[in-house]
Formats: C-alpha cells, sequence, structure tokens
C-alpha cells in the first residue's frame, strides 16, 4: 500500500476506495443531464462533482465516529482508523465540521434554492450513521441521503423542482436500497453479534428476493424516464443493459458468499455508469 494510502485520515475519509465516490456521483450525473435535457452548465457541473466528493468524506467520517464502538467487532471494519485509536473522536468530528463547511461554501455558489435544500442533505447525511441503532432500514436513509442531491441539482440547474425530479430521486432511493442491502450481506453475520441493524437482516431469507424487486423497481422507474423525456433508443439499450448487470449481481448473490456479495456490490458501479452512458446518448 503505497504511503499516502496508510494515513490515517486518508482511510477515515475513504479516498483510499473510491467507489463510494462513483455510487454518490452516478445518480447527481443523471439528475444534472435530466435537469438540463443535456449537458449541464459547467459550473453547476464542477460544484456538484467537487460535493459529492467533499459530502461522501463527510459521510465516511461521521459513520466511523456513529460505529467506533462497534467496528473493532466487525471483521471488515475492526482496521478502521477509529476503531484501532490512530484518530480520536474529537479529530474526527473536528474533520467532518470541516468537510461540511467547505461544502457549503459551494453550495453558497448556487441559487437559494440549491441553498435551503443543502441543510437536509446535510441533515440526512449525518444522521444515517445513527440510524443503524433504531431501525432495520438505514439502507433507506442513506437512500434518501444519496437521492437529495437530485433535487438540488435540479434546484440549481432550473430554478424549481418539477415533477420529474422525485422520479429521480426515488430511483436513486430503490437503487441505493439494493445494492446497501448487498453490502449489508457481507456483515450481516457480525452485525448480529454486534447489534447492529440491516435490511439485510431485516429481509432475512428474502434478501436476494427483495434485492431483485428493488432493481426491478429501479429499471421501471428508469424506463418510465425515459418514455417521460422522449429518448432515443440509446437510453432504452442502456437499461437493457443495466438489466444484464442486475442479472449478473443476483448470480454473484445465490450463495450468500460474503466475497461474492461485495463482487456484486462494486458491479453497482458499472450499473450507474451504463445508466449515465445511456442518458447522455438518449438526451442527443
Amino acid at each position: 500500500m503505497s504511503s499516502w494510502k496508510q494515513n490515517p485520515y486518508i482511510r477515515l475519509m475513504r479516498l483510499d476506495r473510491p467507489i463510494g465516490n462513483f455510487l454518490l456521483l452516478w445518480p447527481t450525473l443523471w439528475a444534472l443531464w435530466v435537469a438540463a435535457g443535456g449537458p449541464p452548465k459547467i459550473d453547476v457541473l464542477i460544484v456538484f462533482v467537487l460535493g459529492v466528493l467533499l459530502m461522501r468524506a463527510a459521510g465516511c467520517v461521521i459513520n466511523d465516529y456513529a460505529d467506533r464502538d462497534f467496528d473493532g467487532q466487525v471483521e471488515r471494519t475492526k482496521h478502521r482508523p477509529l476503531a484501532t485509536g490512530e484518530v480520536s473522536a474529537k479529530q474526527a468530528l473536528a474533520l467532518f465540521a470541516v468537510l461540511g463547511l467547505i461544502a457549503f461554501a459551494l453550495v453558497l455558489t448556487q441559487n437559494w434554492l440549491t441553498i435551503q435544500l443543502s441543510f437536509v442533505g446535510m441533515a440526512l447525511a449525518a444522521i444515517y450513521p445513527f440510524t443503524k441503532r433504531v431501525t432495520h432500514l438505514p439502507q433507506f436513509v442513506l437512500g434518501a441521503a444519496f437521492g437529495w442531491a437530485t433535487p438540488m441539482a435540479f434546484a440549481a440547474q432550473t430554478g424549481e423542482l418539477p415533477p420529474i425530479t422525485w422520479l429521480m430521486f426515488g430511483i436513486t432511493l430503490v437503487w441505493t436500497v439494493a445494492y446497501d442491502t448487498m453490502y449489508a450481506m457481507v456483515d450481516r453475520a457480525d452485525d448480529l453479534k454486534a447489534g447492529i441493524k440491516s435490511t439485510a437482516i431485516l429481509f432475512g431469507r428474502f434478501d436476494k428476493l427483495a434485492i431483485g424487486l428493488l432493481q426491478l423497481a429501479t429499471l421501471v422507474l428508469l424506463f418510465l424516464v425515459g418514455q417521460i423525456q422522449d429518448m432515443n433508443e440509446w437510453f432504452f439499450l442502456s437499461i437493457l443493459l443495466a438489466a444484464l448487470l442486475a442479472v449478473y449481481q443476483q448470480y454473484l448473490l445465490k450463495d450468500r458468499d460474503r466475497d461474492l456479495c461485495f463482487k456484486a456490490f462494486l458491479n453497482n458501479n458499472h450499473f450507474g455508469a451504463v445508466v449515465f452512458a445511456g442518458l447522455v446518448l438518449g438526451l442527443l
């Protein structure tokens, strides 16, 4: 591992593991392209790409702060900087505050509606990690946090929130719950021992079916967006390719093997990229 990746603050922000950046970036780009009916304003695009990087890092920091007493009990997370004591709780909170302030400074370059919506986004990001203690549905809160970039994108690009905004928000919500349930399947045995709740635990033996239904809902809602926006055949071809990726993910999940569940989770990066490519071509 290179020296910069060994830095505990780099690891705390997950800058050494960019998959989360992409999973948050893809639906943000979907929303920007749909809102603009094509390429968005360049200043808006830059602000939102930087905002994704900052808020994903902030989300990881506050997540590890919330889980600092549990991560040591979970195989996948026992080496995180807060769990090992490389970073203190106070240092983590200070880093979260700095990242949040920089992200908010970026938002201040946008219109008033976008600024107002940003407070909800920050609240969702801060609340999510603590929901694992009180509900088996933290993945839905994460989906709402990731999806909140959608109304912000529409607000920044158009100055309003047309009905399709909430359809796009719903797509990100159900897609996030699907792939984060795959992620939760990796830790299910450890989470049960530690008392952490998740949709993987809630769905139990119906986990693969639930994920399949969420994947189907994602694809159907994307199809509706294509119809409403009168997109060309390239977009509908991308939905077909995304459906094949969803089938492949189900294949990986079939035996609930931890490593293959994680591989299925990672494959959602390709799902998001295929949909984005379809949107770009479909709106030409």
